[in-house]
């Protein structure tokens, strides 16, 4: 036997060895986390930290609470807190834990066509761009960033619906390439519209409202309802999610010098 069988046969060794200390566990997030690139960020540390190997399965907010529902997860990390004290008070989950936020902006043609700019509030830019019948597009997939559109059509006394409304039934990434395509307005979590490359025309016409606050949680499964649940590595990456290794990592994560995420666990 060579020296260079005995080393190759160490390293295979090794590599066997770590890969079976390493656990898995799934975890349904949103797919505006996925595309703002945390996530990418966030799971290499998480598995040199404690050895856990996330496996994501990127959804809108209301499917990763369908697939926690059904135990097909072991935890979910959306961004809607009336759907998610829902979820809870139905039995589903353990507890809901705050881990950061960012805020939604109005997308649209730089020229804003709508005046949606001019606005005061967000209720009064969709009522700008529903008043001009300007191209809009909107998720339409029960996600979270859709539940907060239905929520500000609803406050602002607006029935959004006709040939200008466009509703995708897309994540954020497909539903921004539409609006880019048609030059429509559309709102956006802030992470997934700096992340996006297929800008074109289009801008950002308003933001800044307080009420387009988004704030992401972390929300384990329950295990009484579903037995399989792997409790030990949630609550593992639960605890990673509350260090200060994963504040300074959400608080650093930049695109072209704009902050995504600010963290706010244990506020």
């Amino acid at each position: 036997m060579t020296f260079k069988t005995v080393v190759l046969g160490a390293v295979a060794a090794l590599m066997t060895s770590t890969a079976a200390m390493a656990e898995e566990m799934k975890m349904a997030v949103t797919t505006s986390f996925a595309n703002s690139g945390l996530a990418d960020v966030l799971l290499p540390e998480i598995k040199e930290d404690t050895g856990i190997e996330v496996q994501l399965l990127i959804v809108g907010t209301g499917q990763a609470l369908a697939l926690g529902a059904a135990g097909d997860v072991d935890a979910v990390l959306v961004h809607s807190k009336a759907a998610e004290e829902k979820w809870l008070a139905a039995g589903n989950g353990t507890h809901r834990t705050e881990i950061m936020y960012n805020d939604f902006v109005f997308v649209g043609p730089q020229a804003d066509p709508a005046e949606a700019g001019a606005a005061e509030a967000a209720t009064g830019a969709l009522q700008a761009i529903a008043g001009a019948e300007a191209p809009f597009v909107s998720r339409g997939d029960d996600s979270g960033t859709h539940k907060m559109e239905l929520r500000l059509w609803k406050a602002a006394d607006v029935t959004p619906e006709g040939d200008w409304y466009k509703a995708v039934g897309q994540g954020m990434g497909a539903a921004l390439n539409t609006a880019s395509g048609m030059n429509a307005y559309i709102m956006s979590d802030r992470a997934s519209w700096l992340k996006f490359a297929n800008k074109g025309d289009l801008g950002i016409v308003f933001e800044g409202d307080p009420v387009l606050f988004n704030q992401y949680a972390y929300l384990p499964v329950n295990p009484e309802k579903h037995p399989h649940v792997k409790t030990d590595l949630v609550n593992q990456l639960e605890a990673w999610l509350l260090s200060d290794e994963a504040a300074e990592l959400i608080n650093a994560y930049t695109i072209e010098g704009q902050q995504l995420f600010v963290y706010n666990a244990g506020e």
